[in-house]
């Protein structure tokens, strides 16, 4: 008979992300912080490669991203409103984690499970920080997927790439809740 954690399962099937517009200061300071990193770093992980590492970016780190936002979004020539998205990612965030998938050569895992892993980083870091009592939402958009920009300001190598931007802070308002998935849509049984 399994040993069941009703809180636990309650929380996974009431959890929200919190817009990251409506997430203000104060964000988890570095100790409130550690105990949610530890949780992402808990995930699975085929052949214990590590395929990701978090880069916690604090205040003068997201200023300064915010502002190569902008002048990079410039140099590619984008439409204002997705320049400023980018933009406002930064600048708006009290606290963000990015957490960067890292391929590393090997025999036995697939480049598609280290992918998977990383995703997986992101979504258990959401958790623990809304687990905890913070307001939390994954992103990702152009600041995440240009090379230049990741490769210059972010400092990821080759082999390197943003998995999710996790910002972390107060939240201002509960959000309501969103239709969620029809499981009879979603879900085959095979008995056979």
């Amino acid at each position: 008979m399994p040993d069941p954690n009703p809180a636990a399962l309650d929380f996974l099937l009431t959890r929200r992300s919190r817009p990251a517009k409506t997430l203000n200061a104060p964000a988890p300071a570095r100790e409130a912080l550690m105990p949610i990193l530890q949780a992402a770093a808990r995930t699975p992980d085929h052949g214990k490669l590590e395929p990701w590492r978090m880069i916690v970016l604090e205040r003068a780190a997201l200023d300064r991203l915010a502002g190569a936002a902008t002048d990079h979004a410039a140099k590619l020539g984008l439409e204002p409103e997705v320049a400023e998205k980018g933009r406002k990612q930064f600048a708006d965030s009290p606290l963000c984690v990015a957490v960067i998938e890292v391929q590393r050569a090997s025999p036995k895992i697939p480049e598609i499970e280290q992918t998977y892993s990383a995703g997986a980083v992101c979504l258990a870091l959401l958790n623990a920080a809304l687990a905890s009592g913070w307001g939390a939402n994954w992103l990702s958009g152009w600041v995440a997927h240009d090379r230049a920009f990741v490769e210059a300001h972010l400092g990821l190598g080759a082999n390197e790439r943003v998995a999710g931007y996790l910002h972390l802070g107060t939240e201002s308002s509960v959000p309501p809740d969103r239709p969620r998935p029809d499981l009879d849509t979603i879900t085959t049984w095979v008995s056979a």
